[in-house]
């Protein structure tokens, strides 16, 4: 793999269940760390046969209508990729700086399992890091996840379990993520988000859930459409 190519399984816009305001979603594939509970099992498996070169992904943000107030990166594991995450971000980067800056201020936020003192460790994600503005860093713990309708403790907002941290690394990340980052804190009042997305594609149509649903929510709404009529096939949640 090179650094002019990238592993994607999914580019989504508009995103707005995964950080601030109305983003762009890079959904990169190929993951080793197998969390128990993952609901993106489809992103484990790298194919090859799958890379895009990284001038298409940034070719497409460049096309979008706008807004776009952030990019956020998630996967898989972006990490696992890291000549072609730098490449990336580094892209989005160059990108950002042609932008008018007095109307558009627009973050880069990366999702990662790894804790952030091993990704600190290593100077290529030191590097990507450095082009970051926030990380959410940390495996998922199920058994960490509020829990679904029974729970009475708040949100964890972008966070899909409690031990995972949220990592402003500039200015503007401080801006929008410096409230979050203690890891104990929840978002008052504010509940999970997850938005829908349908794609047409050779292998039919695929419904995708977008965002950081509580522990046995994607269980309660499977049960919901199959009594209202509607069958799911292979779903990413189970093993």
């Amino acid at each position: 793999m090179t650094s002019g190519t990238l592993l994607l399984a999914k580019a989504h816009y508009p995103v707005t269940t995964l950080g601030p305001g109305t983003r762009a979603g890079i959904w990169t594939q190929g993951c080793t760390l197998h969390c128990h509970g993952c609901l993106s099992r489809d992103t484990w498996d790298a194919d090859p046969a799958r890379a895009v070169p990284v001038e298409a992904v940034l070719g497409w943000l460049a096309s979008l209508p706008g807004p776009v107030d952030g990019i956020t990166i998630s996967g898989g594991e972006p990490f696992q990729q890291p000549e072609a995450l730098a490449a990336l971000v580094r892209g989005i980067r160059a990108w950002r700086d042609g932008l008018d800056h007095e109307t558009i201020a627009l973050d880069i936020l990366v999702y990662s399992g790894y804790v952030y003192s091993r990704l600190t460790r290593s100077g290529e994600s030191r590097e990507i890091l450095d082009m970051c503005d926030a990380v959410i860093t940390g495996p998922y713990v199920d058994r960490l996840n509020p829990g679904g309708r029974q729970s009475q403790g708040g949100s964890l907002l972008w966070r899909g379990s409690a031990n995972q941290r949220v990592v402003p690394l500039s200015a503007l990340g401080r801006e929008r993520y410096g409230a979050l980052a203690d890891i104990g804190k929840t978002g008052e009042g504010t509940g999970p988000q997850v938005q829908v997305s349908v794609d047409e594609g050779p292998e039919g149509r695929r419904v995708y859930y977008i965002g950081i649903p509580r522990r046995g929510d994607m269980e309660h709404l499977t049960s919901r459409l199959y009594r209202a009529g509607v069958r799911s096939g292979d779903v990413s949640w189970r093993p």
